[in-house]
């Protein structure tokens, strides 16, 4: 809450202020203060504010005494107070009906991964396919059924998030088809080339693609997904998702795709493993077939999305 001055509400004038501070209902602020010209002081001296806060949580009828107010008045306006800066209250079954109604499940028309994903593909969150070349995160059959716009750096895809928030929040307003599925693919190779040296510039960048991709979830109502190469730990030598600590908070939902032992190393089935869930517990696998992405009769979810 911000701090009293006249004319903030009604009936809220200059000497009431006055009365207030100067009967001790405020708030001491550290200010610095000014020393020589070019230098200034390490010393502070104290700015003696009366907050919102201050007033609406203090004891009317002492303040009242104190200040020789109108406790009718203070009541009044306290009242005000509260309405003009207090949050809009909001319970928890309102909000669960809210949630309920905004979010849509879109299934992958593959039954082992939609069980990974509790499901399918949530709107509203950013999911991401990990795996390392070959794993099946770019696959072919499913291209050909999606609108592809190509982007080759962080500026040109920005722009690209950009225009699409602007055309799905039109159509949102239209009768045309809405957009409920955007696909990027993949998002290591526009940041990992601006993370060396430095990196202050780098990181920076990718954080606000990050902001974009959730605010086009988000506000829009679409499920996102990216695709990310692994690396390898340095100390433990494992595997890892590629871009770091940073970005591991961007994704609600990551799969790990690998062509392990347990699907064959020949033809289109995987292995996922779960690596990331807001729902269910990590560690969970399962074999899938990705050669199914690219039969319509078998993702009628995706037919009718652009990403």
């Amino acid at each position: 809450m911000g701090v009293l001055r006249p004319g903030l509400c009604p009936g809220l004038t200059q000497d009431m202020v006055q009365l207030l501070r100067s009967r001790g209902i405020r708030t001491d602020e550290a200010k610095p203060s000014v020393g020589s010209p070019g230098r200034p002081s390490c010393q502070s001296t104290a700015r003696v504010l009366v907050s919102v806060v201050d007033l609406v949580s203090a004891d009317l009828e002492e303040v009242a005494q104190k200040c020789g107010l109108s406790y009718k008045a203070l009541v009044a306006l306290r009242r005000v107070l509260l309405a003009q800066f207090s949050a809009f209250p909001f319970n928890g079954a309102d909000l669960y009906e809210e949630l309920k109604t905004s979010t849509a499940i879109l299934s992958t028309g593959i039954e082992s991964l939609d069980k990974l994903l509790d499901a399918g593909l949530y709107t509203g969150e950013v999911t991401e396919l990990v795996g390392g070349p070959g794993s099946g995160k770019t696959q072919a059959g499913a291209l050909q059924r999606i609108q592809v716009v190509r982007a080759f750096d962080i500026f040109q895809m920005l722009d690209v998030l950009q225009d699409l928030r602007g055309a799905v929040a039109q159509q949102v307003s239209s009768s045309s088809g809405i957009v409920k599925v955007v696909v990027v693919d993949s998002v290591t190779a526009v940041v990992s080339p601006l993370l060396g040296g430095q990196q202050r510039e780098g990181l920076a960048l990718m954080m606000q693609l990050a902001r974009e991709l959730k605010t086009l979830a988000r506000d829009l109502g679409t499920a996102v997904v990216v695709t990310n190469h692994i690396t390898r730990d340095r100390d433990s030598g494992k595997l890892k998702p590629a871009l770091g600590r940073s970005w591991s908070f961007v994704p609600s939902t990551r799969i790990l795709l690998d062509i392990g032992e347990g699907a064959g190393t020949s033809g289109s089935q995987r292995t996922a493993r779960l690596i990331k869930s807001p729902r269910l517990p990590t560690g969970f696998q399962e074999t899938v077939d990705i050669g199914t992405w690219g039969t319509p009769e078998q993702s009628p979810a995706l037919q009718e999305d652009q990403i």
